[in-house]
């Protein structure tokens, strides 16, 4: 309710008085109810009804001010005696406001009202007095405007689509199963200081044991995965655990363990759609590939820019932080009914805007549709013993704490059933304990080796955007235009009609290109687009890198080029990651200490790596995850270089990351090393399937680029 709005409403035109300002006024209810809340905050901890309660007081006192002022049926003695009366009651709000600091924000005179308030605000003046004109109610500000700062609210977009989705279900139907009384919440710990006594309890591991809730046994039956798909035993215990009614969630499972899967699938079985997914930019189509695969009957949508091709009718949004400061408006409209929020360590800062964002959506979920639980989920591969303070916004996001870091009535009420307080001994042990119930789940590969595959190859899809990716698809464009002209001559000079497909005839086409090809530097070559296409995605590459050794520790980076390896050493300086390298040009003594290094200083968190001088003869066991930035034309060379982490001696199973430029060339040619040489069988069970020639991978990779021409399609 905007200050113009109130100000009408307490005017003429909305109310007219039943009768002076005596006690029968309105001032004698505000300062009863007043009253009432004061009392409250001295007992303790203040009830959402009160809240209510004094946010409506603070109103109404805004509203009786601004009438005083311009009434004319109120002489200047009733106007001074009324004035005095409602700085007494500002003083008492003031004093109340000092004993519980969450109630300053009611203060501000463009805090969101809720239909209660609103409610009692009417029940208030008719009280006081005041009868309210039936059907003029008082202007209403939309939710968007009234959470968001000015900065923010200025760079707010409202898709088209959007407004259709919005038009077409403007109401949010209530959980009327999950509205609970509006009772006086009560803890023995309310007087306590908590959350230190928490975060110490984490750092110091108090109680021992692994920090991991309590999960369900693996069901008999798999009955939320798509045909050819199975889950692993610890993901099908996450999402049981889901179905069984947890909907807090901190994930903090190790890199490779499948947290993107669980996710999505615990939002299916809790069908808490429209389900919103904030993730980093490098791993947005990711996760738009894995709705399809994992709950292919629900649709998902990629937020970039403004938006504007956004499908809003989708299940799944998809939003990388650095745009979500344009499009929290529209989002907090949909009535989201999930959230997750991928490597959640982005928001330990709560100072940030991207953090603020962040929270402010997620108090926003849990509050838009009354009764209403919503899964709120954080992943994180980050391991928990590691700065413990940024905990504070994960929890927060979670729901377990609010912003001024107290506990939530969730928090209190486990914390309530360990029976102890904080001076008492074993209170660290059984809080700890009682937090990771709560949601806390966090496997490593060590601890579900056994239904891991010893290595496996996972495919990470990135998009290129920009000047490059266009530059990458007119050189696209070249190589298949050429070629088709010279497959024109050839169905010409044989006299077959001009659309004939003849594979045998491009096959030969194809193997004619790649011989030419090996002795030109032309930038339309299959070799050339692949090199390029290496280059645009090298900062990619390095990025999701430098988020896997945040969370796993040290990872070995394989690239084909000097130019790609050395985009990527300038990305990890820049997120202040110590690197060594392995490169052809270095003696066998500078090798040696790199590897060195590498393997015995824990400081030094990756290696990057030449795939032609470092696929061979390398023991880099001390990492359990590669990274595959540039593809290599035989699988051959893929499984040397993951080999060197997966040797004698590696304890954990290994995780070999393949970056793939999504809609160009390079997924292709991925598909056709996996289909040809059986990569993914010889990464998933150890088969040794017989190898293809390089050439061969490149005349098939040519051959269905031109196949696909003349099917009018394109690799997109």
């Amino acid at each position: 309710m905007s200050p113009k709005s109130r100000q009408r409403s307490a005017g003429n035109g909305n109310r007219r008085r039943r009768g002076n300002l005596d006690n029968t006024g309105v001032i004698p209810q505000l300062a009863k109810a007043a009253r009432e809340v004061e009392s409250a905050a001295m007992r303790g901890r203040i009830s959402p009804a009160m809240r209510t309660k004094f946010q409506v007081v603070a109103l109404l006192m805004r509203e009786e001010r601004a009438r005083l002022k311009t009434a004319d049926d109120v002489s200047a003695g009733e106007r001074n005696e009324a004035m005095k009366r409602l700085d007494g009651l500002a003083a008492i709000l003031a004093k109340t406001a000092a004993r519980d600091t969450t109630l300053i924000q009611l203060l501000d005179a463009e805090a969101p009202t809720t239909p209660q308030a609103r409610e009692l605000r009417k029940k208030m003046l008719f009280a006081g007095g005041v009868e309210m004109v039936v059907g003029e109610e008082p202007e209403q500000v939309e939710p968007t405007q009234a959470v968001l700062p000015e900065k923010i609210r200025e760079r707010q977009v409202m898709p088209t689509s959007v407004k259709s989705r919005v038009r077409a279900n403007p109401f949010l139907s209530p959980n009327l199963a999950g509205i609970r009384p509006n009772e006086p919440h009560y803890s023995r710990l309310q007087n306590w200081e908590i959350l230190g006594p928490l975060l110490k309890a984490f750092a110091t591991g108090a109680g021992g044991g692994a920090a991991c809730m309590t999960l369900p046994d693996v069901p008999r039956f798999d009955r939320v995965t798509p045909a050819n798909l199975d889950l692993m035993p610890h993901q099908a215990q996450l999402v049981e655990a889901i179905r069984a009614g947890q909907r807090s969630i901190l994930l903090a499972d190790e890199p490779g363990l499948g947290k993107t899967a669980q996710s999505l699938l615990a939002a299916s079985v809790a069908n808490a759609y429209p389900l919103l997914c904030v993730v980093p930019n490098v791993v947005k189509t990711n996760w738009q590939q894995e709705v399809q695969r994992w709950t292919p009957g629900r649709r998902a949508t990629v937020i970039t820019g403004d938006g504007e091709d956004i499908d809003a009718f989708s299940d799944v949004f998809i939003v990388n932080y650095e745009i979500l400061d344009r499009h929290i408006g529209w989002l907090q409209r949909l009535g989201l009914r999930g959230m997750v929020v991928d490597e959640a360590h982005f928001i330990k800062n709560t100072s940030s805007q991207r953090s603020q964002l962040v929270l402010r959506l997620a108090e926003l979920v849990r509050s838009r549709i009354p009764g209403d639980h919503p899964l709120m989920m954080a992943l994180t591969g980050t391991p928990l013993i590691n700065d413990v303070e940024d905990f504070k916004a994960i929890w927060q996001f979670l729901g377990w704490i609010d912003a001024d870091d107290k506990p939530t009535e969730i928090l209190l009420d486990a914390l309530d059933e360990t029976g102890l307080v904080p001076s008492d001994p074993g209170f660290a042990a059984a809080a700890r304990r009682a937090v990771i119930e709560l949601g806390i789940v966090r496997r490593r590969k060590i601890d579900v080796a056994k239904s891991l595959p010893s290595k496996r190859v996972i495919d990470m899809p990135v998009e290129i955007d920009g000047d490059e990716a266009i530059s990458i698809r007119e050189a696209e464009q070249l190589l298949v235009a050429r070629l088709l002209k010279r497959y024109g001559h050839m169905l010409n000079a044989a006299g077959l009609p001009a659309n004939t497909v003849d594979e045998n005839r491009l096959r030969m086409l194809a193997r004619q290109e790649v011989e030419e090809s090996k002795a030109s530097s032309a930038g339309d070559s299959i070799f050339a687009m692949l090199h390029r296409i290496g280059l645009a995605k090298a900062q990619l590459a390095a990025e999701y890198t430098a988020q896997l050794a945040h969370s796993a520790g040290k990872v070995v980076f394989f690239a084909k080029h000097i130019e790609v390896m050395d985009r990527a050493e300038n990305t990890f300086a820049e997120e202040g990651l110590r690197t060594v390298s392995i490169r052809g040009d270095q003696s066998p003594a500078a090798r040696e200490r790199a590897i060195t290094q590498f393997q015995t200083d824990p400081d030094t968190q990756i290696i990057v790596c030449s795939l032609m001088a470092a696929g061979v003869g390398l023991n880099l066991q001390v990492a359990s995850d590669v990274v595959l930035s540039e593809l290599s034309w035989t699988a051959a060379e893929q499984m040397q270089a993951i080999d060197r982490v997966h040797r004698i001696g590696q304890e954990a199973p290994v995780t070999a990351w393949r970056i793939l430029a999504a809609q160009t060339v390079d997924a292709h040619v991925a598909e056709l090393i996996d289909a040809k040489q059986g990569l993914s069988a010889r990464a998933l069970d150890g088969s040794d399937t017989e190898a293809t020639a390089s050439e061969d991978i490149q005349v098939e990779a040519i051959v269905r680029m031109l196949l696909l021409a003349l099917q009018g399609k394109s690799l997109r």
